[in-house]
């Protein structure tokens, strides 16, 4: 596959950490670009142009055909260019989930490339749920939203159960501890991830 436009080089590393069921059986991962040190880099702070580029990056890296295929789904932060076509994706597999960031505007070729790209076998998140309006107008695609625990408090019963009307799986994400777990279990969330399930994991480099 070629990603064309990078405006970074190739990460040397990219990190997964595990988003599990509630009885914490394994449901995939999210693959996380990062800094040649191996850190987070803090790509949601990067220009959209840098962003595009992290991305492509982490898939390439991800579906590079000397890697042995990732166990379970496969979550990656995309940005507005992959909805639109402006970035190339992989051919749908069935697994890769696009995350789609926050700060996505939920244009009229945003919203039609989600339909589109739905169409064809990929599955979409929205990634940070806080029931703005752009989110609102992507949840009907959205098979997953991702929803960061130190929001549940300002968002309260009534956000959640807006996230959930299309029918979307709810993960959990920042789940630092047990009590937070247990907290998320009886909100009823579909899927958890954070680091009381699995911290971030460098992937081994292929030879």
């Amino acid at each position: 596959m070629t990603l064309p436009g990078a405006a970074l080089p190739p990460p040397v590393h990219v990190a997964r950490q595990p988003i599990r069921r509630p009885s914490g059986d394994l449901l995939g991962h999210e693959y996380l670009y990062r800094s040649a040190a191996g850190r987070a880099a803090g790509v949601d702070r990067w220009s959209t142009a840098r962003q595009d580029a992290a991305s492509a990056s982490v898939l390439r890296t991800l579906y590079d055909p000397r890697r042995p295929r990732a166990a379970g789904l496969v979550f990656v932060n995309v940005t507005r260019a992959f909805l639109v076509g402006d970035r190339t994706l992989p051919p749908p597999d069935g697994r890769l989930v696009l995350e789609v960031v926050e700060s996505v505007r939920a244009d009229a070729a945003a919203l039609a490339g989600l339909a589109r790209l739905r169409a064809r076998g990929y599955r979409v998140a929205l990634d940070d749920w806080t029931a703005s309006s752009a989110q609102r107008a992507m949840l009907p695609h959205a098979d997953f939203v991702k929803i960061d625990c130190r929001d549940l408090d300002r968002l309260g019963e009534a956000g959640l159960q807006e996230a959930r009307t299309s029918g979307a799986r709810l993960v959990a994400e920042r789940v630092a501890d047990d009590e937070l777990r247990e907290r998320c279990l009886d909100l009823r969330f579909d899927l958890l991830q954070g680091y009381v399930l699995g911290r971030p994991a460098l992937l081994a480099a292929v030879a």
